[in-house]
């Protein structure tokens, strides 16, 4: 179910200050980037130190983020999320639990290497991304061929993404695509509330398909 916009959303967004991060998307073809389009974001300005930088795309309302802030202070964090409402209540999460050590961005993923620098990101998360089950919707997938040519941009060499998903066409696809383009394949589990994997931090969509039975599937890849 798609959500509503905010009420006073526009207000509430300027009250967040730096914590809010918008897109300006110049060229709307994602798939050019003119030096026009290059907004390059200044990790040390923004953050106040040197630390490494990781990324969430597709951040709903920030609870993994938030947890994964705390427990790794000395990391610092990227939550994407295109709709503004929902960025907005993880935010507004962020601030009241007094986390310094994440950035909120409220962008496509098709534009991520205009503000992301080559191999300046460590890791990626895909936290329960959109499925688009139907095949002529598989180019919108987040582990589509399209966006596996972002992600190997502004990965450094040797950086993991890691991703978690109810669906297993989608897991199946996304092991497909990403042996296909380059990556290798570690610590897969087709049941991960069940293999022993540890410090696993639940995310909303998680807890509710994990409450219903159903297995999380999860892997970690890397380029070779």
């Amino acid at each position: 179910m798609r959500m509503r916009r905010q009420k006073n959303l526009d207000e509430s967004i300027n009250g967040y200050g730096e914590y809010f991060i918008r897109a300006s998307y110049g060229n709307q073809n994602a798939s050019i980037i003119n030096e026009e389009d290059k907004h390059y974001f200044d990790y040390e300005a923004i953050f106040g130190n040197s630390n490494p930088v990781w990324l969430e795309i597709g951040c709903g309302k920030g609870q993994f983020i938030c947890e994964l802030a705390k427990r790794m202070p000395d990391i610092n964090f990227f939550a994407v999320e295109k709709n503004p409402s929902v960025l907005s209540m993880a935010c507004k999460k962020a601030l009241a639990e007094n986390i310094t050590n994440v950035r909120f961005f409220n962008c496509s993923a098709e534009y991520l290497a205009r503000y992301f620098a080559q191999k300046s990101i460590g890791r990626i998360y895909l936290n329960f991304s959109c499925p688009f089950p139907k095949h002529a919707y598989r180019n919108r997938r987040m582990t589509s061929e399209k966006f596996l040519e972002i992600y190997k941009v502004i990965l450094q060499d040797g950086a993991e993404i890691h991703q978690k998903t109810d669906n297993m066409q989608f897991f199946e696809f996304s092991i497909e695509m990403f042996s296909s383009n380059g990556f290798a394949l570690k610590n897969v589990s087709l049941d991960l509330h069940n293999s022993g994997i540890e410090d696993n931090i639940v995310t909303e969509y998680e807890k509710r398909f994990s409450d219903m039975g159903m297995p999380i599937y999860r892997l970690e890849a890397y380029i070779k």
